[in-house]
């Protein structure tokens, strides 16, 4: 271990080192003290009053207060989107104002605001009945009219004049009528005019016949336009009805039915000078309270606007106010000393910056006590906190999706920003469909600073969030494209001639005529000459496949290092020892000496069957191999790592959990016999003592737990290494896929000399690899990339059962929602 112990430290690779610290602020200062916390952000407190409910905090008071200001900021939000009132995001800075004048001016926007929506719902609703009112008198009169016309055609003269707005001062039309009152009274004939949803016009027909069984006439006429409804102030279509009856006992049950379906029901005259009175009347209301809903519409929005101006502002400056008092009640008071005393976890180095803040906070406060401020002592394990910028942080967050490291814990975010993209290119390799994602790539990147400012939606602000995850996978998709010769799936010779030309001079087919080697090998990637002979699939299934597991057994042994780096930081001599060594050793043994093979295979030429090989290296250690033989000495190296191998597995089992047993007896035994020499120490009220740190040791929990972990990592590395094949799988898929939609599509399309089918080949092409290979195919390699990383890679090394450090800080409220 010399090599190791020479390395640099990985201090660059771990979080944060932290530091537990505890403020004792006096009561004057509080309040500023938090404020400038939090526009710092380097401190996350820790909530002293977990036992108390939110009702039972020093501030409760305050808090909702700044609850009720910002329930009214959402309802002016709220009144300015249903408006469509236009403001500005981010207004210019006004001089600033304290919560007291805020929380009044609020308040007084409401009233305003509430009392002007109660009148403008009073005058839209006068509105709408007026509106439906006019209606009625211009239907219900015609069908007055034609219904006295029918049954008395020779008592009058039908007059057809119609009123309309040219002919009559701008009034609608009426059409006059001639029904006599006496013959109305005569007959005992009455009516009732109305109107109601057309929806509910034949339910409401059915019933009104059936509770006057067939005693009355329903007539019924369109109102032509939509009707704003007085109750629920939504457009509906409707219908006037005029219904005819006899009896008072009949007009009782009509008017409960027309209440029961929600039906208007308004007074229409029979005389036609009382029609054209009312119906000039309606009008005239009708332009009045138009002119003033216009009016009341213009002065409310002007009323938002100016409230539009400064909401964001208020909004933030709330959220602030809100959150300070939160954090002042995770702290405790003390009343003896008129202070508050806060516990909390932040960076070292951001401890000089805490402590400038501090005193900044004293002297603002016209405080004459100083803020204490001094780091403790705790066995609580301190927050996660890595640093990271644009760039980092998509890599950070895929690697926190799994799990949040523990503190100090070799963090596997560092390794992903080029494993993962290269891992997704080897499924994706091609330099075409690589284009296509650095474009989009790029565009997101150059818009940065636009898109980074609007609200997007969930798939593009996930796809601008990993716009540089994006950017790397198209650099590695282009450069496996060139190993691969794959442009849409089409070789190009690129780095010169192919290596490989027809028997004959006159052959141009590969499938039948066959290949020969004339010159040196193609310099750069796979010959194009591969592409459409008769040993295509099997040349690169086998090149494909011997190179994912030779990528699978190098990222493996990167995470098994990286816990020897791990053990080594904390000082866990037992994990090199018994896990780490045993570990290397018995994945090598099998799968890294596969990797020797198929290395030794490629350099030599060999045909060995290594499927043979090392499936007889299992069944039959001491047989001939024959012709499978690579090199001399195999035989006996085989047996040899057998050997390693069936012996790492009860090294990893059994020393473990017994040395952990021992090593707990005689440090538990130490202590208590140090204990016996002082009298006056008190191991109960000790904090770094035994009793306190000391924690049950269950031994047949132990053992258990380290036989999962050793049955795990041998059956993993066999699954895990067959898992890496899948970058074999996937290439294969993608490469065939294009293949298809290149000669079943556009090549197909091109054949012909027509030039629609030509377009129509080429659009469907276009559409299959944007939709499909570059939407689909792409997302596919990202999860099994991912899957790579998370389940193959990160296990070897990482535990991910920490938690992340969450300072308090204002920079994270403007994206925050109530």
């Amino acid at each position: 271990m010399g090599v190791f112990d020479r390395l640099p430290p990985m201090d660059h690779l771990r979080s944060e080192k932290m530091c537990f610290v505890q403020l004792i602020i006096p009561a004057e200062s509080a309040r500023l003290a938090v404020t400038y916390l939090g526009e710092l952000g380097l401190l996350q407190f820790k909530d002293l009053n977990e036992d108390k409910s939110p009702f039972q905090r020093i501030f409760v008071n305050q808090v909702k207060r700044c609850s009720e200001m910002s329930r009214k900021l959402r309802f002016f939000n709220d009144q300015i989107n249903k408006a469509g009132v236009k403001s500005s995001v981010r207004p210019a800075m006004q001089p600033d104002i304290d919560l007291e004048e805020l929380e009044a001016k609020l308040r007084e926007h409401e009233n305003d605001l509430l009392e002007m929506n109660t009148n403008s719902e009073k005058l839209l609703q006068t509105y709408n009945e007026l509106l439906e009112f006019k209606m009625v008198l211009s239907k219900a009169g015609g069908i007055l009219a034609s219904s006295h016309n029918h049954a008395a055609p020779a008592e009058r003269e039908l007059d057809e004049h119609i009123y309309d707005k040219e002919m009559d001062d701008g009034n609608a039309y009426l059409l006059e009528q001639g029904v006599h009152l006496g013959a109305s009274e005569n007959s005992g004939v009455k009516f009732v005019s109305g109107i109601i949803l057309k929806s509910k016009a034949m339910a409401f027909e059915r019933m009104l016949f059936r509770a006057t069984r067939g005693n009355m006439f329903f007539n019924q006429a369109p109102a032509g336009e939509p009707v704003t409804d007085p109750i629920s102030g939504e457009e509906v279509e409707k219908t006037v009805f005029v219904v005819f009856f006899s009896g008072d006992q009949a007009k009782a049950k009509i008017l409960k039915i027309c209440g029961s379906f929600g039906a208007s029901c308004y007074p229409v005259p029979e005389e036609m000078v009382k029609q054209r009175q009312i119906f000039r009347e309606v009008s005239g209301r009708l332009a009045d309270l138009e002119a003033t809903l216009d009016a009341g519409i213009q002065h409310r929005n002007k009323a938002l606007e100016s409230v539009g101006s400064q909401l964001w502002r208020w909004t933030i400056m709330v959220k602030k106010e809100k959150a300070v008092y939160d954090t002042l009640n995770m702290l405790n008071f003390d009343v003896t000393k008129k202070c508050l005393v806060g516990e909390g976890w932040c960076p070292i180095f951001a401890k000089s910056q805490i402590k400038d803040v501090l005193q900044r906070a004293t002297l603002h406060s016209n405080s004459q006590v100083g803020i204490i401020f001094h780091e403790m002592d705790t066995i609580d394990s301190p927050p996660t906190y890595f640093q990271t910028d644009k760039f980092t942080n998509a890599f950070q967050e895929i690697v926190d999706a799994y799990g949040i490291a523990r503190y100090e814990e070799a963090n596997p975010a560092v390794y992903s920003v080029i494993t993962f993209p290269f891992l997704f290119a080897v499924m994706f390799g091609d330099w075409g469909h690589g284009i296509c994602l650095l474009l989009g790539a790029c565009v997101l990147i150059l818009r940065e600073k636009k898109l980074s400012s609007q609200k997007l939606g969930s798939f593009m602000e996930m796809a601008f969030g990993g716009r540089y995850v994006i950017l790397l996978m198209a650099l590695f998709s282009i450069y496996c494209g060139l190993i691969y010769n794959e442009f849409f799936s089409v070789p190009f010779h690129i780095f010169g001639k192919s290596a490989y030309e027809c028997r004959e001079k006159t052959c141009s087919d590969a499938h039948t005529a066959g290949l020969i080697k004339v010159r040196d090998p193609y310099p750069f990637g796979v010959d194009p000459s591969w592409r459409g002979s008769r040993s295509e699939l099997p040349f690169l299934n086998s090149l494909k496949m011997k190179m994912s597991i030779l990528m699978g057994v190098t990222q493996m042994n990167l995470g098994i290092v990286l816990s020897y780096f791990d053990a080594k930081f904390h000082g866990n001599a037992l994990d090199i020892r018994y896990q780490f060594i045993p570990q290397m050793i018995f994945l090598n043994s099998l799968f890294g000496y596969l990797a020797l093979l198929i290395l030794i295979k490629w350099c030599t030429g060999s045909q060995a069957d290594l499927y043979h090989v090392m499936i007889y290296m299992f069944l039959d250690p001491s047989g001939n191999l024959g012709e499978n033989q690579l090199f001399w000495g195999q035989k006996e190296l085989q047996i040899l790592l057998l050997l390693m191998a069936i012996v790492a597995v009860p090294w990893m089992l059994f020393p473990k959990p017994f040395i952990l047993k021992k090593l707990h007896k005689e440090r538990f035994q130490g202590h208590t016999y140090r204990f016996l020499g002082t009298s006056e120490m008190d191991p109960d009220s000790e904090p770094d003592s035994a009793r306190s740190r000391h924690d049950d040791f269950n031994f047949s929990e132990v053992f258990v737990h380290q036989m999962i972990h050793s049955i795990e990592f041998v059956l993993g590395a066999v699954s895990n290494t067959a898992s890496y094949l899948r970058l074999w799988a996937l290439s294969l898929a993608h490469s065939e896929l294009s293949t298809v939609f290149y000669e079943k599509l556009l090549v197909l399309a091109w054949g012909y000399d027509n030039l629609v089918v030509k377009l129509v080949g080429l659009v469907i092409f276009s559409f299959a690899t944007a939709f499909i290979l570059l939407g689909m195919e792409s997302l596919s390699a990202f999860l099994h990339a991912l899957r790579l990383h998370w389940v193959e890679f990160m296990n070897k090394f990482y535990h991910g059962d920490g938690y992340k450090f969450r300072p308090f800080s204002f920079a994270l409220l403007a994206d925050d929602e109530d």
